[in-house]
């Protein structure tokens, strides 16, 4: 039986990602499945640049705006949706097109996900009073000491996976690191196949894209957006509350900034993630094919042809 061809498209916040998939999708016949864990969440559209109604009727989109922000979402939940949404649109006929900055979530699609262990409660308990009481930010420090490598890619302020991470070694005496080197567990389908573009755009560009989006967003609603995310009165940690921006126009909504100083802070936010990814990407994502620089449809005769080869294979 013939494997399934999935493309993936990469690559850092303001990339040209979802652009580039549209055109792939319209191309070749494609569903485009999100792969951005901010996207996922219904009524974040704006302030998370998903794309735009007039986008989504030229091809099908699928799994954006589909959560409830006042309930966490995880890498393996995504991994299991998207897998039915690969099926589906292989079986209608479509090539799958999964479309993402969330390097954890590819990763987990490509190479499967680390069989954890369950937590004793008495642990993730502690932890969790722990985060309570010391925030943070001195959880991360802590996690550093004996998983360097998971803290450096997680943000000081992602709370729920650096107590995680410190429950899986508290739990286990191995850090999450180990468990993710020692302990995969395959979910992907044996019949998928992969090829990948990763876009790569120089740094400088990125920054000054994202400024201009940041900008952007808020002409075309964003504060009213988050202010309808605050009128929930929801939990700050979940991870809906700390999408790009959202913290920053909280504080402005609360009158605790001026919005030119909650735009400005929003905007280093958002440049300081495009960083790290560009740096999991680096080391983390060996591509099929990489564009060092933003996507325009001038490539296209580059692209084409190797997603024409892959499909032809």
């Amino acid at each position: 039986m013939a494997r399934i061809k999935v493309l993936i498209i990469a690559g850092p916040t303001a990339s040209g990602k979802s652009d580039l998939a549209l055109e792939l999708a319209e191309e070749f016949g494609g569903v485009v499945i999100n792969a951005d864990s901010m996207q996922i969440y219904e009524g974040l559209e704006v302030i998370t640049a998903s794309p735009k109604e007039a986008e989504r009727t030229r091809a099908p989109h699928k799994l954006y705006g589909v959560w409830d922000p006042a309930i966490s979402f995880s890498a393996g939940q995504w991994v299991g949706l998207a897998k039915q949404e690969i099926q589906t649109a292989h079986q209608a006929g479509f090539l799958p097109i999964v479309v993402g900055g969330t390097g954890m979530y590819l990763q987990m699609l490509i190479k499967g996900i680390a069989a954890m262990p369950a937590i004793p409660s008495a642990i993730r308990e502690n932890v969790r009073s722990r985060l309570s009481d010391k925030g943070s930010v001195l959880l991360h420090a802590e996690l550093s000491n004996f998983d360097p490598k998971t803290a450096a890619r997680l943000n000081v302020s992602d709370s729920q996976r650096i107590a995680r991470a410190i429950e899986i070694f508290e739990a286990t005496g191995k850090c999450l690191t180990q468990w993710h080197a020692e302990g995969i567990e395959s979910v992907t389908l044996p019949e998928f196949k992969f090829r990948s573009v990763l876009l790569k755009p120089r740094r400088e560009i990125l920054y000054a894209a994202c400024d201009v989006r940041f900008e952007e967003m808020l002409r075309m609603g964003a504060l009213d957006e988050v202010g309808a995310l605050v009128e929930r009165n929801l939990d700050p940690n979940l991870p809906a509350m700390k999408a790009l921006g959202i913290p920053e126009i909280i504080k402005y909504l609360a009158g605790e900034l001026l919005l030119e100083e909650a735009v400005s802070a929003g905007q280093q936010t958002t440049r300081r993630y495009v960083k790290r990814q560009g740096t999991w990407f680096k080391n983390q994502f060996i591509a099929d094919m990489v564009i060092e620089s933003k996507y325009n449809n001038t490539l296209n005769h580059k692209i084409f042809p190797f997603i024409s080869k892959f499909l032809l294979t």
